[in-house]
């Protein structure tokens, strides 16, 4: 590292010394920025950083302050550079420099963690940006300080407060305490009087209270997370900008805890007409979905490539009853019920699905999964929730109801006409059964092809276990409350011939349809029990099949294989989906005493789909409940769906068994969670599965279809 011409007084023309990171493979432009500064009066001290690599040392030794970037002429990328900068002083601003800066360029550096990007000509813009950037810095680290007193705190605080074009309010019990001008322009009102002292919730639409009420517990205990956004409707706005984006911090005074609330104005690129116009045409008016046509183009894009986990599922919607519907609202507003209809479909899917108007009053989803369960349970939990809804057209009311068919993506299907046709089955199943519930087709179980596949599956998955080439992966489960025990769901993966993953989605229902899950599961525990002398977990979760439930020789094996390794028991948790016990009440029972007996845990997974039966949990007493990770989405704006899971959380506390939140994808759900005083949650929130494929050299995943293929050659 080389230091270009410092300066070394303290003051000039009252600014303080700066210390100053400049990142350029030519020291030249050092010399640049030091003149540039040192005319606007900055006492800069520039350090010169020419390669990569060299960013740790310099703010190693060095109290830098700020961080410029020459875009064009240093190797790593500006996100590269932000995100490794994050890694020894997040609160340092950077700064990026190229030669010509267009607002798309700007755009493009704040979007990717810049504060600003400046053109390398513009001098007093340099200038400008850098004595900005310096000040909030200051600003910041002032409001962090603990050598000022409460009193010169808190007008800090309110100086920053007014100063920033963020809407921010502060938030103490529920109740806004005070509040800046940016937040009265954001929510219209027109004077202090008519915010202050009033309740933050105020400002919501009620399917956002729960999130920020959970937001602002977790931000009191110290368990929101810094720079994490909670996505929350305005209750005032009520137009295309109602939604807002929240962060919490929080802050004491002497008279207690509150809460920082920052809403960052949105910038959101301009779209050309041209591309807004293109859009449109793809979207049905009323419904505001894909067009059949694009609707089924994006489902073929997206069945080429399967998930990483779970699997693709269709579901085939449409009102029950529709010619009711025209009668007590009218032929002209019927669409406008059907536009309803589509929005509270809408709120139900997950940031991955995909739908369309397919044809007349029939809405078609893409659902991407854990499993064909799941996809079934969402399409239960939609029926209940159209139920439970009154659609207003003008002076007139009606409900609905609808029914769900749902087929899992299966390549028993050739083609898409097929897997339509047995989507469109299962919905004709539901009707002739009732209407009002959603329907799993069973098509192909009990297919030739379905059977041939398995015939391949077979010799495959016993060559997998005799060739060791099954992998556990480790999902970490965090506590809401507290982080003091360390807690892993073990999953298990498989290995091709040649080191690639096969889907989870394919290779356990093909075990579980040839009666080789007990071998699995066995694999599984062996290797849970060489993950825990290898690691610092506390608990590891494993799962028990249903062959393993009903095999009696099951404990025996395990308290063999324990005493063997002299494992500690009290580390294992094993886990039995909800449904499976319900459905082998007696067997369970008599493993779980068994289990106990060694000191192994027990826990219920994918709990709650059957609300509020809390029999099985006096006759099981698990240690444990996962409630299922099909509630987590509706879960954010669904109150009916939080009453539910508050009632199972509060009977689990009063029988002293701890709540873990599956599938947990979001700072909202946690927010909704910690609301309603679960314990602990895992999902891709807390942390992606971790796999260790050994010997793999390549993260390809293989299907049925390429191991048929492979197999014929």
């Amino acid at each position: 590292m080389e230091e270009a011409g410092p300066l070394q007084g303290t003051h000039l023309n009252g600014h303080q010394s700066i210390s100053i990171a400049v990142l350029t493979e030519n020291q030249d432009d050092v010399a640049q920025i030091n003149g540039t500064l040192r005319d606007a009066g900055h006492a800069a001290q520039c350090h010169w950083i020419d390669k990569p690599g060299k960013l740790g040392e310099t703010f190693a030794a060095e109290n830098v302050e700020l961080l410029i970037v020459n875009c064009d002429r240093y190797p790593d990328s500006l996100r590269q550079i932000v995100k490794e900068k994050d890694c020894f002083n997040p609160e340092v601003p950077v700064i990026a420099v190229q030669e010509e800066a267009s607002e798309k360029a700007i755009e493009s550096a704040m979007r990717h963690g810049a504060c600003d990007l400046v053109s390398a000509s513009r001098k007093g813009r340099l200038q400008s940006v850098v004595s900005r950037e310096l000040r909030a810095l200051r600003v910041e680290r002032a409001l962090n300080s603990t050598i000022h007193s409460a009193t010169e705190y808190k007008k800090q605080l309110k100086d920053y407060m007014q100063a920033s074009t963020s809407a921010i309010a502060l938030v103490q019990d529920g109740i806004i305490t005070d509040i800046n001008a940016a937040w009265l322009a954001l929510f219209r009102s027109a004077s202090n009087d008519e915010v202050v002292g009033l309740p933050l919730m105020d400002n919501f639409d009620k399917e956002s209270h729960a999130a920020i009420k959970g937001a602002l517990i977790a931000a009191i205990n110290g368990k929101w997370q810094s720079g994490e956004k909670l996505v929350a409707r305005s209750q005032v706005m009520h137009d295309d900008s109602d939604e807002v984006h929240l962060e919490f911090t929080k802050y004491v005074f002497d008279d207690g805890p509150c809460v920082k609330i920052i809403i960052t104005p949105s910038e959101q690129p301009s779209q050309e007409p041209t591309k807004l116009v293109h859009d449109a045409l793809k979207r049905d008016p009323t419904t505001l979905l894909f067009h059949r046509s694009q609707f089924l183009e994006r489902v073929k894009k997206r069945l080429r490539k399967k998930p990483s986990s779970g699997l693709h599922a269709l579901a085939y919607i449409r009102i029950d009853h529709f010619e009711k519907v025209c009668a007590n609202v009218g032929y002209l507003n019927s669409e406008e019920v059907l536009a309803q209809f589509a929005e509270a479909v809408r709120k139900r899917m997950h940031p991955r699905d995909v739908a369309g108007r397919f044809e007349g009053t029939t809405i078609m989803v893409l659902l991407e999964r854990g499993s064909a369960r799941d996809a079934e349970a969402w399409g239960k939990q939609l029926c209940q929730s159209i139920q439970a809804l009154t659609f207003d057209v003008d002076d007139r009311s009606t409900q609905l109801t609808c029914t769900v068919g749902v087929c899992a993506a299966n390549e028993v299907f050739s083609t898409m006409e097929h897997f339509v046709a047995a989507t469109v089955a299962a919905h004709r199943q539901g009707l002739e059964a009732g209407g009002n519930q959603a329907c799993l087709s069973n098509a192909g179980d009990e297919d030739t092809k379905q059977r041939e596949f398995d015939a391949i599956w077979v010799r495959h998955l016993r060559a997998a276990l005799m060739e060791n080439r099954f992998r556990l992966a480790q999902l970490p489960i965090a506590g809401l409350r507290s982080d003091g025990i360390e807690m892993y769901d073990l999953l298990v993966r498989m290995l091709d011939e040649q080191g690639n993953s096969v889907l989870p989605s394919e290779f356990l229902p093909a075990a579980e349809r040839n009666k080789m899950m007990k071998n699995i599961d066995r694999w599984v525990v062996k290797n849970a029990v060489a993950f825990c002398e290898g690691s610092e977990a506390d608990r590891v979760f494993v799962r028990l099949s249903t062959q393993s439930i009903l095999d009696p020789s099951t404990v025996d094996w395990m308290d063999a294989e324990f005493e063997q390794k002299e494992f500690d028991c009290s580390r294992l948790v094993m886990q039995v989906p909800e449904r499976d016990a319900a459905r082998h009440i007696k067997q369970v029972q008599t493993i779980v005493k068994q289990l106990r007996k060694m000191g192994i845990g027990f826990a219920l997974e994918h709990y709650g789909i059957d609300r509020e039966k809390f029999q099985i949990l006096d006759i099981l007493k698990p240690d444990y409940i996962k409630i299922d990770g099909e509630l987590m989405h509706a879960l954010m704006t669904d109150t009916d769906t939080q009453h539910s899971v508050e009632v199972i959380v509060s009977a689990a506390r009063k029988r002293q068994i701890k709540t873990i939140a599956e599938r947990v994808e979001n700072a909202n759900a946690m927010a909704v969670l910690f609301q309603l005083g679960l314990d602990f949650m895992q999902g891709h929130y807390v942390h992606e599965p971790e796999v260790v494929l050994q010997d793999s050299p390549t993260s390809k995943q293989t299907s049925l279809a390429e191991l048929a293929a492979a197999n014929s050659n």
